[in-house]
């Protein structure tokens, strides 16, 4: 079962970092202001959206320019936040599970999916949660959260061993490099303020080798990471071959 903090409504774990949950708990309830905290990831949202629904349906043969293309599948949304990804994945028609460590996320996300008349069963607890009690899922999301955990290796081993047979994993982080530091926690932080002071470690930061390292002995076959760039012209994200700062990177089992 589940820890609980009364104090900070996080979940405890040997991978969650208490620190960051309570972190991101401080501002849950600003997860869908545009304008707020969250808006950096708001605008990500249609590149990371766009490279999602491709991915899944390749792997599943399904028609990406449905309106349900992911009908039927079931879904694990890691670290779901407030459920930015979590609610256009259940408009898919996809099956969601979603599960942060922080309760106040959970609040917030199932307020307001409930708002929004989607049924998706969101989970105060962790990824270890989930492989205690057996769970699988088709596929699983697992976006921008592994720079925030205490153990990587043993978090993605929890991860991949949520992925069913034949299902897919796609994850996003941030790689380690010098460019990451300077665009990621100095300017988006410092100088332009896109995101409060602190929200990034440097030092947690994952480069698509151990990612792939730490997920190819649990049945991972992982794919060449995709990078994510800020096109300033547009204000908005593209698709990039520039992996230094934000990659994107697929893994499939079986």
């Amino acid at each position: 079962m589940t820890e609980t903090t009364a104090q900070t409504g996080t979940a405890t774990g040997f991978t969650v970092d208490p620190a960051e949950v309570e972190k991101f708990s401080r501002i849950a309830a600003e997860w869908w202001d545009t304008t707020g905290n969250f808006a950096p990831l708001h605008k990500l949202n249609p590149v990371r959206l766009g490279f999602i629904r491709d991915e899944v349906c390749a792997r599943f043969g399904r028609d990406p320019k449905a309106r349900r293309a992911l009908e039927g599948l079931s879904l694990l949304d890691i670290g779901c936040g407030g459920g930015l990804l979590s609610e256009p994945m259940a408009r898919m028609g996809a099956e969601v599970t979603a599960v942060d460590a922080s309760e106040p996320n959970i609040k917030t996300a199932s307020v307001h999916a409930s708002e929004g008349g989607l049924h998706i069963n969101f989970r105060h607890g962790t990824a270890e949660d989930l492989v205690g009690e057996g769970r699988s899922f088709d596929v699983v999301l697992n976006m921008e959260v592994v720079e925030h955990v205490a153990d990587v290796p043993a978090f993605l081993e929890a991860a991949a061993n949520l992925v069913a047979p034949g299902g897919i994993m796609i994850l996003a982080t941030l790689n380690r490099t010098a460019k990451a530091f300077a665009l990621a926690v100095v300017g988006a932080e410092y100088v332009l303020g896109w995101v409060p002071k602190g929200t990034h470690d440097h030092r947690k930061f994952v480069t698509p080798g151990e990612v792939r390292d730490a997920l190819t002995p649990h049945g991972m076959n992982v794919q060449q990471p995709v990078g994510v760039a800020f096109n300033p012209l547009m204000e908005g994200w593209k698709l990039s071959k520039d992996t230094d700062v934000n990659y994107m990177i697929v893994g499939k089992k079986g």
